[in-house]
């Protein structure tokens, strides 16, 4: 089971997809959002389907945009893969490294990213994002914050490596932040149907081959990220985590970096692929 959100910019519809089949949500859900989430949403949309009460309806030609609805927030993990803590030339992590992006960063996964004015350094960064589906505040245990989990989707965490680690002094959110440095899906897997400790993880620019992991390799895996999150922040429902990037980004030095023109896809088992085109910043604002 998927879900989806569809159409232009700002006026998404909420399909869910199963068997190849999309079904419309009308009277189920106004969108796919922190209190569709926490109000049972997930179950209420799967007893439906079983109970054949759905109607099919075509999403053929539209625009996927991202299948949540804005975040209240974006929470990053950096360096969570000891490949790409290497590649960054630091030591594998012993606490959660956290930064945030702002959630107007979030696109659908078909969207084009913006190259910004004057930047030189673009990267692209695979991740597994976990989207909260209940309130989380000082989760005493891993049950509880495997139970805090809406679902999986695959998110883009694109940065700017000048404005991230020069300019910034420290705090990566500058990097981070530029309107459509997050692009999003192509769906939200309800957690039931995924084992977030088994995905494999990949990129691609202009076909060739960048980033190849797997969830196996995270150093502080799911559950942890949740629970230790938790202790600092209280995350609502609809915040989305994105949880790290394994090895193969333009930082390490083995790649150039994003340029115009540049088309980025990349996937994660089970929750999809997404492919994004840099363009150029005429009506950047």
């Amino acid at each position: 089971m998927e879900f989806l959100r569809v159409g232009t910019a700002g006026e998404e519809r909420a399909v869910v997809r199963e068997g190849g089949v999309a079904y419309a949500l009308d009277g189920l859900a106004a969108d796919i959002d922190g209190a569709f989430l926490a109000g049972g949403g997930i179950d209420r949309v799967r007893r439906a389907l079983v109970a054949g009460e759905l109607p099919a309806t075509s999403i053929e030609g539209e625009r996927i945009g991202a299948p949540i609805a804005r975040p209240t927030a974006v929470i990053c993990i950096g360096q969570n893969y000891a490949a790409h803590a290497a590649e960054s030339g630091a030591e594998p992590p012993s606490e959660l490294i956290v930064f945030f992006k702002h959630p107007n960063t979030v696109v659908g996964p078909f969207d084009d990213v913006i190259l910004p004015p004057g930047a030189a350094k673009l990267d692209w960064e695979v991740e597994l994002g976990v989207v909260i589906g209940s309130v989380a505040n000082r989760l005493a245990s891993r049950e509880e914050a495997e139970a805090a989990i809406a679902g999986y989707v695959v998110t883009n965490d694109v940065s700017e490596r000048e404005h991230q680690l020069v300019t910034s002094l420290g705090q990566w959110s500058k990097g981070k932040s530029a309107p459509t440095f997050c692009p999003v899906g192509p769906a939200l897997v309800p957690a039931a149907e995924v084992d977030p400790g088994n995905l494999r993880l990949w990129s691609t620019v202009n076909g060739d081959a960048r980033q190849e992991s797997t969830t196996a390799d995270l150093i502080f895996d799911v559950p942890t990220i949740v629970q230790n999150l938790s202790q600092y922040m209280q995350l609502e429902p609809g915040d989305l985590v994105c949880t790290g990037t394994p090895q193969g980004v333009a930082l390490s030095g083995r790649f150039p970096y994003l340029a115009v023109g540049d088309v980025i896809e990349m996937g994660v088992s089970g929750l999809g692929a997404q492919r994004s085109r840099v363009v150029a910043t005429a009506g950047y604002r």
